[in-house]
């Protein structure tokens, strides 16, 4: 599937589209070039699902945990800073990705051995007029 966003006006619209189609799966890894838009478009998904919490990149956290509009968690990763993949497993890492609960994930690429088979790729990508392009 494909979402464009044509600017960051429609982005609520794109982030509800996603939502959508989010299906029984919950485990989404986004890659993106630096600057793509990954920690906006996450940011405005878990809006869409209800999270009233300040929302931002967890780069220094590696993860943040969020509430969605009915108590459930959603963990937001950033793997932007890992150096190896005990770093990940140290914090718990498989807790969170086997706990059922929402994992959305920046910087996939850098613990790919560890991603669950089931993990959703999603990929966001500047095009040359400005908008992004959100495939899954």
């Amino acid at each position: 599937m494909e979402i464009i966003i044509k600017d960051v006006d429609s982005i609520d619209e794109s982030a509800k589209q996603f939502v959508d189609a989010m299906g029984e799966n919950t485990v989404f890894a986004f890659y993106g070039k630096m600057g793509a838009g990954k920690t906006t478009f996450i940011k405005a998904v878990c809006e869409a699902l209800g999270v009233t919490d300040v929302i931002n990149s967890p780069t220094f956290a590696i993860v943040n945990e969020y509430l969605d509009g009915k108590g459930n968690p959603i963990y937001h990763f950033d793997f932007y800073r890992i150096k190896k993949e005990q770093e990940v497993l140290d914090i718990g890492y498989e807790d969170y990705v086997y706990s059922g609960n929402v994992c959305f994930m920046e910087w996939p690429e850098l613990i790919e051995d560890l991603l669950p088979e089931d993990a959703v790729k999603v990929t966001i990508e500047e095009l040359a007029d400005g908008t992004r392009k959100v495939a899954f």
